[in-house]
């Protein structure tokens, strides 16, 4: 009986082991074994056609199991690249974030900086803009901020980079915008009657952003701000920088209300 026992026992065992090991492999990972090369050429094929997910595995399995060497850094740029295409900004900010950690001299380090000023460029809400009539200026600044550091390294570390002249078109456009940005701010303030947090709001366009076209609504702004405070000497001053880099202001027939345009829209320049 204890022998029956035994190979009673055995058998279970076995076909306990036999059930486990089919459990544990149904579906087994069919990239298992494949080199480094060959995961990043399946990658790249899915990429052509636009997988981004399949794409994303295969990427993400040769960083994980090939970490060192050439493939494992250009799947780092190519999965910033995938996530971006498959509207996941923020874990393409995050690879390209990796990369510049890892490969801070890396010959791709402008092709990064690119494209993570493209990623904060235009949010993905900017699309609508066109249906909405939102001018981009008016939302959250810190994306567009952080597209102008991403683009002004760029130029500053590489003048000479393919990617350089559209960045310094797109910068161009940042500027503007931010600066507009300020001016929302600082009317915003004055028709609250908060007039020095409006004068500061405008000071600052005139300060830190020379030349951009809203310089005009800003200095229209100090004045009618200085105005209400009772400063006339500032009020004066104000107005008499107004007529001379401005003359004839619209702002003084329209109001604040004087339309800007829709020239600076970055959907129509690129």
């Amino acid at each position: 009986m204890s022998r029956l026992f035994r190979l009673a026992a055995l058998f279970a065992f076995s076909v306990l082991l036999a059930a486990c090991g089919s459990l544990s492999k149904p579906d087994g990972d069919p990239t298992a074994g494949w080199s480094a090369e060959r995961l990043y050429r399946e990658a790249r094929m899915e990429m052509s056609d636009s997988n981004w997910t399949d794409a994303r595995t295969h990427l993400e399995s040769l960083e994980a199991r090939y970490p060192f060497g050439g493939y494992a850094q250009q799947a780092l740029i190519d999965l910033a690249y995938v996530n971006w295409k498959d509207d996941e900004p923020e874990q393409a900010l995050a690879a390209i974030d990796r990369f510049q950690q890892q490969y801070p001299n890396h010959p791709g380090t402008d092709y990064m900086l690119y494209l993570k000023g493209l990623i904060t460029f235009t949010p993905p809400s900017a699309i609508f803009s066109s249906i909405t009539q939102q001018d981009p200026s008016e939302r959250d600044p810190k994306g567009l901020r952080e597209s102008y550091e991403a683009f002004t390294e760029l130029i500053r570390r590489y003048p000479d980079s393919r990617y350089t002249p559209d960045a310094e078109k797109r910068v161009t456009w940042l500027v503007n915008t931010l600066a507009e940005n300020e001016v929302h701010v600082a009317q915003y303030y004055y028709e609250r009657g908060a007039y020095l947090a409006a004068i500061n709001r405008a000071q600052t366009v005139i300060t830190d952003f020379k030349g951009v076209p809203i310089s005009e609504k800003a200095l229209y702004i100090m004045y009618m701000a200085y105005g209400k405070l009772n400063m006339p000497e500032l009020r004066d001053d104000a107005k008499r920088v107004l007529d001379t880099n401005f003359p004839n202001s619209k702002y003084y027939e329209q109001g604040l209300d004087a339309s800007q345009g829709s020239w600076w829209n970055p959907l129509y320049w690129f």
